[in-house]
């Protein structure tokens, strides 16, 4: 039998835990000193699987290299691809691209601010789409990332395990601020970021918790250094390829299994001499 989730009959005093502990430990970022659409986008693509202090240090230079939709547009991917380097999961910078030439070319270079129409975008999912509206343009969008959780949890569920996202909505809908939902999500993931440094971190009472594998020797790496190696040298010869990720261990049949990966997602092509590139 599904449980119904808990009645928050300390809402009020919930609400004022959150405030309380954002007004001590606000975590200034440049995309919330100014929350414009292209700015919220583009760091809420960011975050999804790159910790906050990395983002911070590296959002302004990819900015500076595209400063708009258009710029990202019309970039090179190489170029793109450079300028993620140190953010990992480089799928997203591929994603980057195509959601930046779906809102130049049916958007009129101007983000949408519909959810539904925000997860039709590439790399978008629920989660992204809800936090994009609400902080691009502070629409009362429903949404759970993983400080979000992490509060919930710690304050409604401290005795469960197992516990589910669909549990928790009902609570994140009945204690949002719904006429500053921005600040009001900037709060509670400072809140959860704060649980997180405590030791306890109650994610691992959730159902959605999936322990991240080490990242040495994983199809991570490989992608990784394939994609680096292209980005600095621009090809990898045909003749080379059977050796290529040897020195880390990879054998030849492991590496010709990524190239192939990244080749059907769109990150790579063969040359008629059968060199790999990256492609245009």
């Amino acid at each position: 039998m599904q449980r119904e989730p808990p009645v928050p009959r300390d809402l009020d005093a919930f609400q004022g835990r959150v405030r309380e502990v954002y007004r001590d430990h606000y975590r200034p970022m440049e995309w919330r000193a100014d929350p414009a659409p292209y700015k919220v986008f583009i760091s809420e693509i960011m975050l999804q699987q790159t910790q906050v202090p990395r983002v911070m240090r590296l959002f302004p230079l990819f900015l500076a290299r595209f400063p708009g939709f258009g710029e990202l547009a019309n970039a090179s991917f190489a170029d793109i691809l450079q300028a993620w380097t140190g953010l990992g999961y480089n799928r997203r910078a591929r994603y980057l691209q195509e959601a930046a030439c779906l809102v130049r070319d049916r958007h009129g270079g101007v983000l949408p601010r519909e959810v539904e129409t925000l997860r039709t975008l590439p790399g978008v999912g629920a989660a992204t789409a809800g936090s994009i509206a609400a902080f691009a343009y502070n629409v009362p969008a429903i949404f759970i990332e993983t400080n979000i959780r992490r509060v919930f949890i710690h304050h409604f569920f401290p005795d469960r395990r197992e516990v589910h996202d669909r549990e928790i909505l009902p609570l994140v809908e009945q204690s949002l601020d719904r006429e500053n939902p921005r600040e009001w999500y900037w709060a509670l993931m400072d809140y959860g970021a704060l649980l997180a440094r405590s030791g306890d971190n109650p994610n691992r009472r959730s159902r959605s918790y999936v322990r991240q594998n080490s990242f040495r020797g994983s199809d991570r790496q490989l992608r990784g250094m394939v994609l680096r190696h292209l980005v600095d040298h621009g090809s990898i010869a045909a003749e080379d390829i059977p050796a290529y990720g040897a020195a880390e261990g990879f054998p030849p049949v492991r590496v010709e299994a990524v190239l192939k990966r990244l080749e059907d997602e769109g990150f790579l092509q063969r040359t008629e001499t059968g060199a790999i590139v990256l492609r245009r």
